[in-house]
């Protein structure tokens, strides 16, 4: 009786649409990230130890080939050497606490986040002249950068030391490798840009992780 009342639709013509718009709305819930996605700018590859500075404010004469290039940025848990010249008790090791602030001998807390080493070196010297020294003479090297961070689908998600060059595959194998759900070929890398705010790169195996990343390794669909 049902049967001569329902109209015989066969099963494809709406069983196929209706499973189009379940999947459209998981994907669009699985991209609810509001966080912006910009493009990877790769950084110039300079190298980290600076050179000294010798002028107020830790400022070198001008047209020097010394002059630093690094646009590595400091931040939470970074180890630099900082040396002092004719300065052995304020020459040592120290590691930016938890809001990027390091606590120098006699200037007391400096707040390095964000900075390039030069721009920290600046700092320091102009803290200490000339109150404690007339025309320091700093220089700022990066010792051991922070960590990255690896969550999503991998065997073991945490925070791993970092490693100069290493690559999206590499971290994932840090890792422990991938889950059976995981998606293998495409990522997202969260940082904080130079301004500060966090931003979202879309990455691949080959993409180079950087100091204080979290890389994502997102959940398959198929």
């Amino acid at each position: 009786m049902l049967a001569n009342i329902l109209p015989t639709v066969p099963l494809r013509s709406w069983f196929l649409p209706c499973a189009a718009f379940l999947l459209a709305g998981l994907l669009a819930a699985c991209e609810s990230d509001p966080t912006p996605i910009v493009d990877d700018v790769r950084s110039s590859g300079a190298a980290l130890q600076l050179a000294p500075t010798n002028l107020p404010g830790g400022m070198r004469s001008g047209g020097t080939s010394a002059q630093a290039s690094s646009d590595y940025r400091l931040g939470p848990n970074d180890r630099a050497r900082v040396i002092v010249f004719g300065q052995p008790g304020l020459t040592g090791e120290f590691v930016l606490d938890g809001d990027g602030v390091l606590a120098f001998p006699l200037i007391g807390s400096v707040p390095a986040n964000g900075m390039t080493p030069r721009e920290l070196q600046q700092s320091i010297a102009g803290k200490l002249d000339p109150q404690y020294l007339r025309d320091p003479n700093v220089t700022v090297e990066v010792l051991t950068r922070r960590p990255f961070y690896v969550l999503g689908e991998v065997q073991k998600p945490g925070n791993y030391p970092y490693v100069t060059g290493i690559t999206a595959l590499h971290a994932v194998a840090m890792a422990g490798g991938y889950t059976y759900r995981a998606r293998t070929t495409q990522y997202y890398i969260k940082r904080l840009n130079s301004d500060g705010k966090m931003v979202r790169i879309v990455a691949g195996p080959e993409t180079i992780v950087r100091p204080g990343d979290t890389l994502e390794v997102r959940e398959r669909y198929f």
